[in-house]
Order: structure tokens, then sequence, then C-alpha cells
């Protein structure tokens, strides 16, 4: 004779068992539609209203989810377009202070941000209002170090520095590079304070700033 075996039932168990056993609401379909599940918003249903309502959220939620990227698909077109375009242009520049223009340009025209500024490391031949004149050696050391980019809010004495006034936006920073040379940084000022934030996908960005650095030697040498 088998003892009696007081087992406590536990969720862990009856969804075990459920598992266990996929036919189990088959053999005992009066008890599904006597189900009833609380709900916050419609009080209690039945488990079919349940599972009609998890699939409506579900589908609701992929819904969003593809609207979402489909419209990060089309900025992505858009900046591709734009980065392509812009390549073209800076191809065709003569001078340094001509690439200067064709990035500010592009900067606060076609992507509307705030302001475009240059620091070089080695001294410069040709004027433009873009080129800071402050030694920026620090703030090269502190940002730019270990990374190519910055992204996000600076000091106060950095902003002054390197715009010549207040940000009160966010900023990007960016290394150039030249045969593995660093020669100076790019900084891009947005009245925005969510625009430039570290999570950004910096795949145009590499190859924007390596064409910049090799044009900026490039023309100065010319």
């Amino acid at each position: 004779m088998v003892p009696d075996v007081d087992i406590q039932l536990t969720d862990e168990l009856i969804v075990t068992y459920l598992q266990d056993n996929p036919d189990f609401f088959n053999r005992q379909p009066d008890l599904v539609a006597q189900l009833r599940l609380s709900d916050p918003h419609r009080g209690a249903i039945s488990l079919v209203e349940r599972q009609q309502l998890a699939l409506r959220t579900k589908v609701q939620t992929l819904e969003e989810e593809i609207t979402h990227l489909m419209s990060v698909a089309n900025q992505n077109e858009q900046l591709f377009s734009l980065y392509s375009d812009l390549y073209l242009r800076l191809l065709d520049c003569e001078t340094a202070a001509e690439l200067l223009n064709c990035l500010r340009q592009a900067t606060t025209e076609l992507l509307s941000l705030k302001s475009l500024k240059v620091w070089l490391v080695a001294p410069y031949s040709f004027e433009h209002d873009c080129l800071i004149e402050q030694d920026c050696q620090e703030i090269l050391d502190n940002r730019l170090q270990a990374e190519d980019y910055y992204f996000g809010r600076i000091q106060q004495r950095e902003q002054q520095m390197v715009f010549d006034q207040a940000c009160e936006g966010s900023v990007v920073m960016i290394k150039l590079e030249h045969h593995e040379k660093v020669i100076g940084f790019i900084a891009i000022s947005s009245q925005d304070a969510d625009h430039f934030e570290p999570r950004m996908d910096t795949l145009l960005l590499n190859q924007f700033r390596k064409l910049v650095a090799k044009l900026l030697v490039q023309l100065q040498a010319s």
C-alpha cells in the first residue's frame, strides 16, 4: 500500500504539469470556459479573452517596433545620402579655407546644428573663423586621448575655449588623424541637450573624420 503523501501545490508544479501535459485543456474543455482571470482594466475575464489581449498587445508592440525601424532606416538613408554628397563637395575643394566653408555649411544649414569649430595641433598657414586660436591640447588629451569621439556636455571653460561662448546643448568632438598621427579635432555643437549622446552610431563619422584629416593635410601642403 502506497502511503499518502501530502504534496504542497506550487506555481512551479502546476506550470511543470501543464507543460508536460499540453492536452490537459483538451480533456477539460468546460474548465477553459469557466476560468476567470483578474484584469486591472476589465475585471474578471476568460482565459480566451486574456489570450486575445496578450496577442493584441504583442501585435501592437511589433507594429510600433516596425514603425520605429522604418523611421530609423529612413533617417539613415537620408544621412547616407547627405554624407555622400558632402564627400563629393569636399573632394572638389581647392583650399583648406574652402574645405572649412563646406563643412560649416553642411553642419549649420543641412544638419541644422549650431556651430562647427576646428582645432589643429600644428601651426596652419590659412585663416578661417572656424579655426580655434586658443591652445586646446589639454581638451584633446582629456576628451579624446583614448577615444576617437566624445559625445555629450563639456565644461563651461571648455565651451569658452572651443566655441567662444557658452553651449547649453550638447556637443560632439571628433579626433582628426592622418597616417596614425593626431592633427587636431572637430567640435560641433547642438542646441538640443540630447542630440549628441554616447550611444550614437559612429560608422559614417569614422569615414568622415579620416577624409577630412587627409584633405586638410593635403590642402595645407599644396
